[in-house]
């Protein structure tokens, strides 16, 4: 024991905390360790994962439609509604279940590094979008066959669904590359950000504009559109249409704005 020239024992010093912004290597390295853990993961563990974060993803509608189904439908109602969008992204992303427009960022920035982790990106892509698209089924058939919401709330769930499928199919890709390279945008900033009140804060601005922007997201709308199916609202193959060209627009944002631009600036640094 340490004693203080008194003899009374030393108090242990506080530790300094580092509050100094991350340099873009030591974020890259985060990135990078994130990747390894994601890979590592059995496709089993995977897959739960997913569908945890699916169902969980119905949270950002879900809580939109409460909020209308309160304050009602005037435009200044929309923009407070939104407010509570980012619910379901923050409890996802901060409860680390697998999201999967998180994964054109993580494994994907490995993958540019070091070449031979492409199969198992692609595993983890292919486990991963199919389970939270099954958990985004699963949230659908909970809110509008159980009868466990209001049917306010129910309706309102159903109609945001049918908004965002009405998209074209130019649009939903198009809307999706902002969507994905937000979200994408959202995993950097996140692995950046030293606290968890610094990442919630992150989470919650740049998801909060996907909502109020009404930008495709795969997942995050799926909740809404299989409760506008559920609901007799959409048919089947409309959804799969718009999920189709929303994906391909979500990779395209999160690969090519984030994922391939900051992988740039941390190998053009390592050059110089």
């Amino acid at each position: 024991m340490n004693l203080h020239p008194t003899g009374v024992p030393k108090q242990p010093q506080p530790v300094a905390l580092d509050s100094s912004r991350r340099s873009v290597h030591e974020i890259f390295e985060g990135v990078s360790r994130n990747a390894r853990e994601e890979l590592s993961r059995s496709s089993h563990a995977l897959a739960f994962s997913g569908v945890a974060g699916g169902v969980t993803m119905g949270l950002t509608g879900l809580a939109v439609a409460v909020a209308l189904a309160v304050l009602g439908p005037s435009q200044n109602a929309q923009f407070v509604a939104y407010l509570f969008y980012p619910m379901g992204f923050i409890a996802v992303i901060i409860g680390r279940a697998q999201l999967f427009t998180e994964n054109t960022l993580y494994p994907v920035v490995l993958v540019l590094d070091e070449h031979k982790h492409v199969g198992n990106t692609l595993r983890l892509w292919g486990v991963v979008f199919l389970s939270n698209v099954a958990g985004a089924l699963g949230f659908g058939l909970l809110a509008i066959k159980t009868g466990a919401l209001d049917p306010k709330v129910a309706e309102i769930l159903a109609s945001l669904g049918l908004q965002m499928v009405a998209q074209t199919s130019a649009h939903a890709f198009w809307s999706g590359v902002i969507g994905g390279w937000l979200i994408a945008l959202v995993a950097w900033m996140v692995t950046a950000s030293h606290w968890t009140i610094g990442q919630i804060l992150m989470i919650w601005f740049l998801s909060f504009v996907v909502g109020l922007g009404h930008f495709a997201h795969c997942i995050a709308s799926s909740g809404e559109i299989w409760s506008a199916i559920f609901a007799g609202l959409v048919p089947v193959s409309q959804y799969f249409r718009w999920l189709a060209f929303a994906t391909l627009g979500n990779i395209v944002g999160g690969i090519i704005i984030v994922s391939l631009l900051n992988y740039g600036q941390v190998k053009a640094g390592h050059e110089n």
